[in-house]
């Protein structure tokens, strides 16, 4: 990039193929009319370096040759700004009067028009033209020149767009003026994105190189706040890329394109264990890099007929690998892989399901019996992406299922009736064959039956087996009647056997089915308590998880409070409604009591034997969960208590320390003076007097601080809130401070605040002493943000905010916590700063209202604390006094 000395800004541009689809929906394409372009910068907000982008671009326009020249541009008081002004052919701007009689400088269109340059550089494409203007707005006057084929170049930012109006307003709290029609700016043959970094344009407006020195705090704690301008980047982004989809639209409108391109896609990939499933999660990431935004999300199917164990180390690093390319972890439980899957992505409004390609056996793939074809099939209008992987062509290695399911033992039951017809049908062609030869190759079939169907049809084999054997092998044939006693002790052999086989067989599939149902409970209960460890362990994401696992619509924990006959109380759930108490459960919901007062309730799915007993582990993991939380909150009652002796502790020693000092010179002076008094000079006594005064404030102040810490300490600091406004808590809280390094920036649509006011000026008043007395060299700035701010630690309750600025030598960022706490100085430094409770009894007083008391770096050096009160919906005593006083007058 030519312009990465000069200014480290990134510019997108909307050119080449999506810049002519933008040019050939909007412009005005009338045969023979020689319209200019126009090229439009667009940046998130004010300092963007739009202005800068656009001059670069005049001047190496102007060294390719063209002729350009400047309508309007100003350098907005910077220097590199000027520079690229220098040599540039200006035409001379129209002063007119505005609004307050004041000359300001305005686009000369006529001038321009007769000079008739190539290329026009005209600034600020929303400007509203001062009155008696050619036209109304400064984009009318573009439309002029371009009309008459200049090329223009201008600059615009986000707030100016009319769609984002109440977008931007909602974000800087702050709302627009100059607004452009959007359909006006989409006519713009070029729209080139200038972005620049959050923090490096704050760090800008801290350096002075967007506004004067008297508006950075302000301008730092309103509309150039860190999330107001990744807010505003994010807009900027979000609009341009739309502009591309449009132009893509009437792209595939104008060339009879008919197949839809979704704007977001959801991807499913469903994962077995196996080493191809970080090949399925990249390809997955692909085809989302190749859209306009979308989710991944990666579900396991956790079989309860599942072989040998899942490789829960490759199971562990895909998971890592989703989470790291921004996409989700999920685990559900069925019997079918494939629908359990179907099922997941159409919960999830999935677009397509990326799944790997089956390593089965051939006859599954000419069949289609297999899990991809069974997905591909049943799928919908969800697209499919079978991927081929190196495992799929060599196959790996897959035992005989260990339990025995309704088609296994039905053609158990069907080869129990056919295998011993056909047994004894191949043996007649050889007469020669005796009954034990017979009863060998019949036992052989039993087998066989066993092995596929289970106990009872392998009874039923051996049973029809030994009928056959003695109508046609034993004497007299034909009949059921046995002549000869060995025959019949055969027979019974046989069918001894044969039954026993049968017994090993069921009795081993039964301990195999209950061994993977096991195994599988022990895997699912392993991930819950992975992601107790890990992740959220809250009973809310408990429940989601569960609802998740089991695949019901809804999931809820019940309690009840004394005897066992108590009323159910709905503690939390997951899903879209709660399902029913356990005392009025249908039959389509799954009740598990983890103890007598504590129900899991399961809704919209009846649950399998075990599924039951899956269920009956998440209980008893549920109720160690409860058990936790409960230890938990005494460990904390405990550390509380601990630190409140901790406290009291401090304060002993901070009595027998830091009050020394202050008494030692208020004794010493009043000593002095009652001995010497009338022998010393009026100057010296006056003196004394001034250190017993300023001994005594400096008393006052510490035992203040005590015994607001004390009462913070032993939980008794109970604020009586209401409405108050910032401005009435300042005034009060500055008074004895030095006015003349204090400087107070509040907006005028400041939000009143619920607070108690006596505690709001301690807060005020500590932050403030703090401050002079930590940044003597510079001044205070206690700045307003107008609006509410949302505290997304509290889910986005609206604040008030106030914040006061130093630009001092700061705080480390890894001891801004500790500046907190009590008995803390900076730098431990030791005499005439105090005990270190300021900040601490502002903390406790700003929590114990509601509000935050946060710690951020100054750009530019220095720090911000920022005091945060949740905002009131009533009238402050100071208004209501006012208006009670007007009308009495």
């Amino acid at each position: 990039m030519r312009n990465a000395v000069l200014q480290p800004f990134m510019r997108f541009r909307l050119a080449g193929t999506c810049g002519e689809l933008v040019r050939v929906a909007g412009r005005d394409k009338t045969v023979g009319m020689a319209r200019g372009t126009l090229r439009i910068f667009l940046g998130a907000a004010t300092g963007a370096g739009t202005t800068f982008a656009m001059l670069q671009e005049a001047r190496q326009l102007l060294a390719d040759g063209r002729d350009v020249a400047v309508g309007i541009a100003g350098d907005h008081g910077r220097q590199d700004t000027r520079q690229l002004l220098e040599g540039l052919d200006a035409v001379a701007p129209r002063l007119v009067g505005d609004a307050t009689g004041a000359e300001v400088p305005e686009l000369d269109v006529a001038a321009v028009l007769a000079r008739h340059p190539e290329v026009a550089v005209v600034d600020d494409y929303a400007h509203v033209n001062a009155p008696g203007s050619r036209n109304d707005r400064r984009w009318q006057d573009i439309e002029e020149l371009l009309a008459a084929g200049t090329d223009v170049l201008s600059t615009l930012t986000v707030r100016h767009l009319a769609s984002l109006q109440d977008v931007v307003a909602a974000i800087t709290e702050e709302p627009g003026t100059e607004t452009v029609p959007d359909g006006i700016v989409r006519r713009a043959d070029h729209i080139e994105l200038v972005d620049i970094s959050p923090d490096l344009l704050r760090q800008r407006v801290a350096e002075g190189k967007i506004f004067p020195k008297d508006r950075i705090d302000a301008a730092l704690a309103n509309e150039f706040r860190l999330g107001n301008l990744i807010a505003l980047r994010e807009v900027a982004l979000i609009w341009l890329a739309d502009r591309v989809d449009e132009g893509l639209a009437t792209y595939r409108e104008s060339q009879g394109i008919t197949a839809t391109w979704p704007a977001r896609e959801r991807v499913v990939v469903g994962l077995n264990g196996g080493p191809e499933g970080e090949v399925l999660i990249r390809r997955a990431s692909r085809i989302l890099s190749r859209v306009n935004g979308g989710d991944l999300l990666a579900v396991h199917v956790r079989r309860a007929d599942a072989g040998p164990a899942e490789p829960a180390q490759a199971l562990e690093a895909q998971r890592r690998l989703v989470t790291d390319l921004g996409g989700t972890c999920h685990t559900v439980s069925g019997d079918d892989p494939a629908d359990s899957l179907l099922d997941f992505a159409r919960s999830v409004n999935a677009t397509q399901i990326v799944i790997g390609a089956s390593p089965g056996r051939l006859w599954k793939r000419i069949l289609g019996v297999g899990v991809g074809a069974k997905v591909v099939r049943e799928s919908g209008d969800i697209d499919v992406h079978i991927v081929s992987h190196p495992q799929a062509s060599r196959g790996l290695p897959r035992p005989a299922p260990a339990t025995l399911g309704r088609a296994r033992t039905t053609a158990g039951f069907v080869l129990a009736v056919v295998l011993p017809v056909l047994l004894t049908a191949a043996l007649s062609v050889s007469p020669k064959l005796n009954l034990a030869t017979h009863a060998l190759v019949h036992i052989t079939g039993v087998m066989a039956v066993a092995f596929i169907g289970g106990l009872w049809p392998a009874v039923l084999a051996a049973v029809l087996g030994s009928l056959l054997l003695n109508y046609f092998q034993t004497d007299p044939v034909g009949t059921l009647n046995i002549s000869d006693p060995q025959n019949v002790f055969a027979l019974l052999v046989f069918l001894s056997a044969a039954v026993a086989v049968s017994l090993v067989v069921g009795l081993s599939a039964r301990r195999a089915r209950a061994a993977t149902r096991a195994r599988a409970e022990a895997a699912t209960l392993a991930d819950l308590a992975n992601d107790a460890l890990l992740a959220d362990d809250t009973v809310a994401a408990f429940m989601g998880k569960v609802r998740e696992t089991f695949q019901v619509t809804s999931a809820g924990l019940f309690t009840r409070q004394g005897d066992a006959e108590g009323q159910w109380e709905l503690q939390a759930f997951s899903g879209d409604r709660p399902p029913s108490p356990p005392d009025a459960a249908t039959l389509a919901d799954s009740v598990e009591l983890a103890d007598p007062r504590t129900a899991l309730v399961l809704s919209g799915r009846t649950l399998t034997a075990g599924d039951r007993l899956l269920l009956t582990a998440h209980g008893a993991h549920l109720r160690l969960l409860l058990q936790r939380h409960a230890l938990q909150r005494t460990l904390q009652n405990t550390t509380k208590l601990a630190e409140g002796n901790s406290v009291r502790t401090a304060l002993l020693r901070a009595v027998g320390h830091d009050l020394r000092t202050p008494l030692a010179g208020i004794k010493l002076a009043v000593t002095a003076l009652r001995r010497q008094g009338r022998k010393l000079p009026a100057e010296v006594q006056a003196e004394m007097l001034a250190t017993i005064e300023s001994y005594t404030e400096r008393l006052d102040a510490l035992i203040s601080n005590l015994l607001d810490m004390s009462r913070i300490s032993s939980g008794s600091a109970a604020p009586l809130t209401g409405p108050v406004t910032w401005r009435d808590a300042i005034e009060d809280a500055l008074r004895g401070l030095p006015a003349d390094r204090i400087r107070v920036e509040l907006a005028p649509n400041m939000p009143v605040v619920d607070a108690d006011v006596g505690m709001l000026e301690r807060v005020i008043a500590n932050i403030v002493e703090n401050a002079l007395k930590y940044a003597p060299a510079s001044d205070v700035v206690i700045v307003g943000v107008s609006g509410a701010s949302h505290a997304a630690a509290d889910g986005g309750t609206p604040f008030g905010e106030l914040r006061i600025v130093d630009h001092g030598q700061g705080v480390p960022a890894a001891a801004v916590e500790g500046i907190f706490q009590p008995f803390q100085r900076l730098d431990d430094a030791p005499e005439g700063l105090g005990m270190g409770l300021g900040l601490a009894v502002a903390k406790g007083f700003t929590e114990a209202m509601g509000g935050q008391l946060l710690a951020e770096p100054t750009p530019g050096g220095g720090l911000t604390m920022v005091i945060r009160l949740p905002l009131s919906t009533g009238q402050p005593v100071s208004t209501l006094r006012r208006e009670a006083g007007t009308s009495t007058s």
